[in-house]
């Protein structure tokens, strides 16, 4: 196993708990900052199967761009995965991944991993990873809380897609289970718990009629409001011809968003496009553009 990374300055704090975890297939802490006008790394550490590539500024914006890696290719059974991200005042993190998060077959024992956020007054998180690919015999759950202050903004993004077998066809995965837990002040606001099980006895997936892909986002910012929503609808809607988007405005404020396909590629249009509307709407930035190399 490669030796613990630990990139703190003198003095700093840390995003999480640094040191070593044994049981722990891979850990991830990140603590991002400003310095002068651009969000910055104060803290950062990893261990096992998680790393981060080096920053990105996509624009000039501030807004800082770290993609999360697993040099492993893949997760396996009895995986178990933490990462904890601590986004101070004023600061802005776009975080995504180097690539698709595999997940193998997984006898005996599921895949998990916890994702622990805070966010500080008037920060930003932006969470866009590549696609969630589950296997056949795969058992997966990813279990993200995030606490925030009323004035922070968050965005959590998800596609989920089963794997493909080689002959064309799809691996049926076990079990994926995704939830979110969103405090606002110290206040329980959002739980949002997906379960997906595959059940082969059906042309398509439990709970996804027809369908074998499901996309989902998540916003929670005080801009939020039902207008905001309305535009979402007039903007996806034309992206979904077959009627299979759902959008709620939510106590906090915020928006939920969930979509079913048949491919990746539908999904992720959709969400970019959300995405897109927000940085323009908010920040005045340009259409997301990932430079993942």
């Amino acid at each position: 196993m490669t030796a613990p990374v630990d990139d703190r300055p003198a003095g700093a704090p840390s995003a999480g708990v640094l040191g070593a975890t044994p049981d722990l297939a891979g850990e991830l802490d990140l603590a991002i900052g400003v310095r002068g006008d651009r969000s910055i790394a104060t803290a950062q550490f990893h261990q096992g199967a998680l790393r981060v590539l080096r920053p990105h500024y996509l624009d000039d914006s501030g807004q800082v761009c770290y993609a999360v890696v697993n040099p492993g290719g893949g997760y396996l059974g009895g995986d178990r995965y933490r990462i904890t991200v601590d986004v101070a005042a004023g600061a802005r993190l776009l975080f995504t991944t180097q690539s698709a998060t595999k997940v193998y077959r997984t006898p005996g024992s599921r895949a998990e991993q916890h994702v622990h956020v805070r966010l500080g007054p008037g920060s930003a998180l932006e969470s866009v990873p590549d696609q969630l690919i589950a296997y056949r015999d795969a058992s997966y759950t990813q279990v993200t809380t995030v606490d925030m202050d009323p004035t922070a903004s968050v965005v959590l993004a998800e596609v989920v897609t089963p794997g493909w077998a080689p002959d064309g066809g799809l691996f049926r995965y076990d079990e994926i289970r995704l939830r979110n837990e969103i405090s606002v002040g110290g206040r329980l606001t959002v739980l949002d718990n997906l379960l997906l099980r595959p059940d082969a006895g059906l042309s398509g997936m439990c709970s996804l009629e027809r369908y074998t892909h499901v996309g989902s986002l998540l916003v929670m910012d005080s801009r939020v409001d039902a207008a905001l929503v309305d535009e979402l609808h007039d903007l996806l809607g034309p992206m979904d011809p077959d009627g299979q988007l759902g959008l709620t405005l939510l106590d906090g404020p915020g928006v939920a968003l969930r979509a079913l396909a048949n491919a990746t590629e539908p999904l992720d249009a959709m969400i970019r496009a959300a995405v897109d509307l927000l940085r323009r709407r908010w920040h005045g930035q340009g259409p997301l553009n990932l430079r993942k190399y």
